[in-house]
């Protein structure tokens, strides 16, 4: 009789060891950025060229509506990809695309768009959230920053492409139909991608999980899904806080996505300028990720977060302030840089103390990242606080025997203490380095939020 296989056999963990999957991972998160983008320049032209829509609240209820759900497929996006895989999950995404640029070309009212931006928020709740689960199954611990830069950079970068490319055709083609169709392209050849060539990582998670160290605290993985929306949301300071300034991220693009180009259209730049700046935020935001990722693995999580947002806000004053093309596109740049800070940061910090064998949602500011459960965390300091220092150039100390294995470090246990005298909420967090068995806490994990 053959002996069953050992778990996790033929797994490995690593960017190196799985580049080709991860690599046509980020392939197909650009072309659900692309799918994305095909909206970013034209549709709130559409509501006000096209549909007379001359209200800002009434132009806004495809973005209220494409948030709304794509909140709600967010949160249930890491449940359904534990339960089903994450491929058919992914292959879901895609399906329910299909029918968007049929809707926006034909649309003969505004709630045709709206109900085309419902069935978006939907493919982007399950791809692009999915995309995030897999990059992380597949690196596992060492380099999340950079996988998650990585997978910003060829989203958003597409985001880019795609809204100057759909301003130039509708300026030479007219608003419809000539832009959708290039989305149509792009959900194609995701579905095509998806289905044919994407392999199911949920093994990597299983694998990487029987090297967890075992949570022991409040934090661990007996939580219900519930108990930790509640935990994320509300009670954890660390990972609410996470979670608050995700939306606040959220908000801001939900600015520059809807209100901006109407803006910039009532002070009289064409269609071709307002794709310019409408692809100028996402480009810079895009291509920044690709630094401040892996950044964020070296220096941690927090500061850049802190100065992300710092940044944007003064390019939300700019635009406010500001009445010509030139002045916007500094704006504009200013904001991509704030938000290529703090995106791919919030992404790697949850994934830092999330639990690799569950990846449902902490929240509607981060991706389904989460409900990985969240793992213990180590005792915040006499001050409140604790440097960790770079783990990558301590890799070569920490490999001597320490009674866990080469590369790892004993697991450490919140005082239940501290968390009664009020200590959490933002502190500075590192990634685990390569090796370790289990994830390390947001007190020590380099993208947290400690309240002194």
């Amino acid at each position: 009789m053959t002996a069953p296989a050992a778990p996790g056999a033929g797994v490995r963990l690593g960017l190196r060891a799985n580049l080709a999957q991860f690599s046509l991972l980020v392939v197909v998160n650009a072309l659900v950025g692309g799918t994305l983008g095909q909206e970013r320049t034209v549709v709130p032209l559409l509501a006000s060229r096209t549909f007379h829509l001359a209200a800002f609240t009434a132009a806004l209820t495809f973005i209220l509506a494409f948030g709304a759900v794509k909140a709600i497929t967010n949160f249930f996006a890491g449940t359904l990809s534990d339960r089903f895989g994450r491929k058919p999950v992914l292959v879901a995404g895609w399906l329910v695309a299909l029918p968007i640029p049929p809707l926006l070309i034909w649309a003969p009212d505004w709630g045709w768009v709206v109900a085309a931006n419902v069935l978006l928020g939907v493919n982007q709740g399950l791809t692009w959230s999915t995309t995030v689960i897999m990059k992380i199954d597949l690196v596992g611990p060492a380099r999340r920053g950079l996988a998650m830069g990585l997978n910003e950079a060829a989203g958003y970068g597409a985001v880019a492409i795609t809204a100057l490319v759909t301003g130039y055709l509708a300026e030479a083609y007219g608003l419809r139909p000539a832009p959708f169709l290039l989305g149509a392209a792009y959900i194609a050849l995701g579905l095509g991608l998806s289905a044919a060539a994407v392999r199911e990582t949920r093994g990597h998670a299983r694998f990487e999980a029987t090297r967890h160290v075992a949570a022991a605290d409040h934090l661990g993985g007996h939580l219900t899904t519930w108990q930790v929306a509640r935990l994320t949301s509300f009670s954890e300071p660390a990972l609410s806080a996470a979670c608050q300034a995700g939306m606040v991220n959220n908000l801001n693009d939900g600015l520059a996505w809807g209100v901006f180009p109407i803006l910039f259209a009532r002070y009289g730049l064409n269609v071709g300028q307002i794709g310019i700046l409408a692809a100028l935020y996402p480009a810079v935001w895009g291509a920044g990720q690709l630094v401040t990722g892996a950044l964020s693995d070296r220096l941690g999580r927090k500061w850049l977060i802190a100065a992300g947002m710092l940044v944007q806000a003064a390019a939300i004053s700019l635009v406010a302030l500001g009445t010509t093309f030139s002045s916007w596109a500094v704006a504009a740049v200013l904001l991509g840089a704030g938000t290529a800070m703090v995106y791919p940061t919030l992404l790697a910090a949850v994934g830092d103390v999330a639990h690799p064998d569950r990846a449902g949602p902490l929240g509607r500011g981060l991706p389904a990242v989460a409900r990985r459960r969240v793992r213990s965390r180590r005792p915040a300091g006499r001050r409140g606080r604790r440097r960790v220092r770079d783990p990558g150039r301590d890799l070569g100390r920490r490999r001597a025997d320490r009674g866990l294995g080469p590369g790892c470090r004993r697991p450490h246990v919140r005082d239940p203490a501290a968390s009664a005298r009020g200590r959490g909420g933002l502190t500075d967090q590192r990634p685990a380095a390569r090796g370790m068995t289990g994830r390390r806490g947001f007190a020590d994990a380099g993208g947290g939020y400690e309240a002194s």
